[in-house]
């Protein structure tokens, strides 16, 4: 008996030792690839702190830098630092400013074209905490969302140094566009999102209309319709100390406006499904 049992324990040791090994099992986050696209209009005095913070995360994120022609010379300093840090930071240089949806609409097909297995949105002037990264990260690749938001208002409102007219009117523009769309968010607007690769090749990209902040709304919009599974992760924003604000009236209009827009369009529209 004894005989028998070391046999077959010398067989199954064996047979395991002859299995190939599979490095997808094996390593399978060291093979997934991420990158955080930050779009840029004159943040010389936070691209490279930024840029810095993210690249000694634990996890190797990729950044690629979309500048809208920054007369302030911010696309120079992520051009000096790329010699530093070839592999992992690039830059798309376009000429003025088009608009954040037309940035990150360049962005997510670049990241496709360049096999990134999870992409980001993120901002320039650390109101979106680079740590954030790794949450957003983790209810993506552990959780299995589709999209994972950084969310300022699923647990209350965790917004730092904002005047308290923008705090209000951010909330319940959030509030309204809920309202009209059916989204299940509470950060409609957010503009700190990880996204999994399927879902960005599925999502047509060339039908997302919108320019602005409305660009966030219809990402998400569309994502719901598509089926995708999408998870708010609690953040604390924080108001830029460096630098001026992008936000205008036009934009928020565009968002107010283009909500009722979207909701109308989406009654004619086959979305594609996940």
């Amino acid at each position: 008996m004894r005989k028998t049992e070391y046999l077959c324990t010398k067989f199954r040791f064996i047979f395991w030792q002859s299995q190939p090994t599979n490095p997808q099992i094996m390593s399978q986050n060291e093979s997934e690839r991420c990158l955080v696209i930050i779009p840029t209009y004159n943040e010389k005095e936070n691209i490279e702190n930024i840029i810095r913070y993210v690249f000694k995360l634990s996890e190797p994120f990729h950044i690629l830098v979309i500048d809208d022609g920054s007369p302030d010379g911010t696309a120079a300093i992520v051009k000096s630092l790329q010699n530093e840090f070839p592999e992992q930071l690039h830059l798309i240089e376009r000429e003025g400013k088009m608009g954040l949806g037309t940035a990150y609409i360049a962005g997510f097909r670049w990241s496709l074209e360049h096999n990134y297995d999870y992409t980001f949105e993120m901002d320039a002037d650390f109101s979106h905490n680079p740590d954030d990264l790794l949450r957003l990260l983790a209810a993506c690749r552990e959780e299995g969302a589709d999209m994972s938001i950084g969310s300022r208002y699923v647990s209350g409102v965790n917004v730092v140094n904002w005047p308290m007219d923008r705090v209000l009117m951010s909330y319940f523009a959030s509030k309204y566009v809920r309202v009209i769309t059916g989204m299940d968010i509470h950060d409609t607007t957010a503009g700190f999102v990880c996204y999994k690769r399927r879902l960005l090749e599925k999502m047509e990209l060339d039908k997302i209309r919108f320019r602005g902040y409305a660009f966030q709304i219809e990402m998400k919009f569309t994502a719901m319709k598509m089926g995708a599974k999408i998870i708010e992760v609690p953040i604390i924003f924080t108001n830029r100390v460096l630098g001026t604000s992008k936000m205008s009236g036009g934009i928020f209009s565009e968002a107010v406006f283009g909500v009722i827009k979207l909701k109308i369009g989406s009654w004619t529209r086959i979305y594609p499904k996940l």
